[in-house]
């Protein structure tokens, strides 16, 4: 057997090869398993941290997410997963509330998938939802203003926050980059992610919908904690240890 205390370069290799299996490391178990103090294993996770394979949280580290595409590209990525995962948000609303829908390519399927014959206030930041919710007619439709931003085809600068400052929400489908225990949720653009700090504060329960490879993940910016969601949409396939340390936090997962 391979002494992994001896062979830094080999025992990193090893880590990085978890951390793609299994999407996140512990730093105990690691320590134990190599044969190592959990100080070395700290001192490996510094060095791919620095290669940008994965970001430090308490305890061991999350694999990095490479950026997302633009939202047209998105579109015709995993276009089956979505719809399965947007159709089962969909079942989530209710009749006569005021919702939010954030921009992306799963909100967009599930702007789609809502039933026309429900009586909604629907807020979005998206114009491409908004056109899609627009031939819903029993639908009141609230479009965010301000610029739009290419890279996530939604408004998310200063006139957008303000404008939502002043809704309240029974639901909010948030869209995200990527999603850990540790780290909460988290994307790679730091304008999007304030403006979706800001629409979290209104919701009575907070949404968020996610393909099982962005679970667990993590992106450049943090935003909100694991605690501030109340539920998960994702695949069926997403590992039980994953669905066991988010329920910790108080989330409802829902899978399909």
């Amino acid at each position: 057997m391979l002494d992994y205390a001896a062979f830094p370069d080999q025992r990193q290799a090893l880590i990085y090869q978890i951390l793609q299996e299994n999407g996140r490391v512990i730093c105990t178990e690691l320590a134990v398993r190599l044969g190592v103090s959990e100080h070395t294993i700290r001192r490996d996770l510094q060095e791919l941290c620095k290669e940008g394979v994965c970001k430090k949280v308490y305890g061991g580290a999350v694999i990095s997410l490479p950026e997302s595409a633009d939202i047209t590209v998105r579109k015709n990525i995993n276009t089956a997963k979505k719809s399965s995962i947007a159709q089962r948000c969909a079942r989530l609303v209710k009749s006569r509330s005021c919702i939010f829908i954030d921009t992306g390519t799963t909100n967009l399927a599930m702007a789609e998938a809502l039933p026309a014959e429900l009586a909604l206030t629907v807020v979005t930041n998206s114009p491409d939802i908004a056109a899609v919710l627009l031939k819903k007619p029993l639908f009141e439709v609230i479009m965010l203003g301000g610029p739009v931003q290419r890279s996530s085809g939604g408004c998310v600068g200063p006139t957008a926050i303000a404008q939502v400052q002043d809704i309240l929400f029974d639901q909010g489908f948030i869209g995200g980059c990527a999603m850990a225990p540790e780290s909460g949720l988290t994307g790679f653009d730091y304008a999007d992610c304030e403006f979706k700090k800001a629409v979290i504060k209104q919701c009575n329960e907070t949404i968020v919908a996610l393909t099982a490879d962005k679970i667990p993940a993590v992106a450049r910016y943090v935003v909100t904690a694991s605690s501030n969601i109340d539920v998960i949409v994702v695949e069926e396939n997403i590992s039980k240890q994953y669905g066991t340390a988010f329920q910790a936090h108080d989330i409802r997962i829902y899978t399909v």
